[in-house]
């Protein structure tokens, strides 16, 4: 006997967005060939936050796909309170889709009577009903490991290193880790471009002063190269621009600065705009307010990088698959 089995329903692939970033979840929709699903959210004057998905999610596949920038505990919260809900309308899959992992800083103890804030953010999504984490580039691979459940963790390397190689390969540069915790990803870095020479930032950080670093001294020849320093995330952007003057200063020809995620808080902007890079490459992991946009910045989109990695989920088919030349 052939056929489909007798009360088997198809498995529905759901898109829901927070509201801290519509446009990426627009686009990742766009490449699903799916329609983001429709849902009420607002703040009560109290500053709680209601949400409720306005369709049937019984038996579906939902990815609830937040950023976490700027509000960042709002948006937390609000992409915990709609796995919630998704949880209590019976979804058959919850998948929390967060392109910047919140709190990913906080992933170990430095000193006594500190929290694993990265660990308690897991936590926080498995009470509320998550089955599955996907994320791009953590801070630390081992967040991984404080989920209890699947944990996709995608690579916007090839992205970023794809967008280097076609606009820069010619000039062999040299990849730059900004300290010496980014050597594996600059290693990852210089084997995508073909075997190109590495180089690293020696700096110090005083755990008591955050978002403050000082850029030692450059570890390596960079004299007379195009140097393309690397980073998971840029904050403030006072380490990036402290490493690229230091490049510039021990005889780079050149600096491009590639990183995933944009946060670009406070006077991030300025002090990349006048760092002295030729190009800064991000990705739209997070939204960049147009004040925040200058002359030198290129973002690229990782929307069809999602797209996939969600798809791939919802076909029950390899995620890893899809990063072979950059994981």
């Amino acid at each position: 006997m052939t056929g489909a089995v007798p009360g088997a329903a198809a498995k529905r692939l759901v898109l829901l967005s927070g509201r801290a970033h519509p446009r990426l979840a627009d686009d990742v929709a766009k490449h699903l060939d799916v329609a983001v699903a429709p849902q009420s959210s607002y703040d009560f004057a109290s500053g709680e936050i209601y949400v409720r998905v306005d369709e049937s999610v019984r038996g579906c596949d939902a990815f609830v796909l937040q950023s976490h920038c700027g509000a960042v505990n709002d948006w937390l919260m609000e992409q915990l309170i709609t796995v919630d809900a998704l949880k209590r309308a019976s979804a058959r899959r919850i998948t929390v889709v967060a392109p910047c992992y919140p709190y990913a800083r906080q992933d170990k103890k430095h000193r006594g009577r500190e929290p694993v804030s990265a660990r308690l953010v897991a936590d926080l999504f498995k009470t509320a009903g998550a089955d599955r984490i996907m994320t791009v580039d953590l801070h630390a691979a081992q967040i991984q490991g404080f989920f209890d459940g699947p944990v996709d963790h995608l690579w916007a390397l090839p992205l970023l290193a794809g967008h280097v190689r076609q606009k820069y390969g010619a000039e062999r540069p040299t990849v730059v880790s900004p300290d010496s915790g980014r050597t594996k990803l600059a290693e990852k870095w210089a084997q995508a471009l073909g075997g190109t020479p590495m180089a690293f930032v020696h700096k110090t950080r005083d755990p008591l002063r955050p978002n403050e670093v000082v850029a030692n001294r450059v570890v390596g020849d960079v004299r007379g190269q195009l140097c393309v320093v690397i980073d998971d995330m840029i904050d403030t952007g006072g380490t990036i621009a402290e490493a690229v003057r230091r490049l510039l200063d021990a005889g780079a020809r050149d600096v491009v600065v590639a990183a995933t995620h944009g946060v670009l808080s406070g006077p991030a902007a300025e002090r990349l705009a006048g760092c002295g890079a030729r190009e800064v490459v991000l990705t739209d992991t997070m939204p960049i307010p147009d004040g925040k946009y200058f002359d030198a910045l290129t973002v690229l989109s990782i929307a069809p990088l999602l797209a996939q990695a969600i798809q791939a989920v919802a076909d029950d088919t390899s995620v890893t698959g899809l990063f072979d030349d950059g994981s």
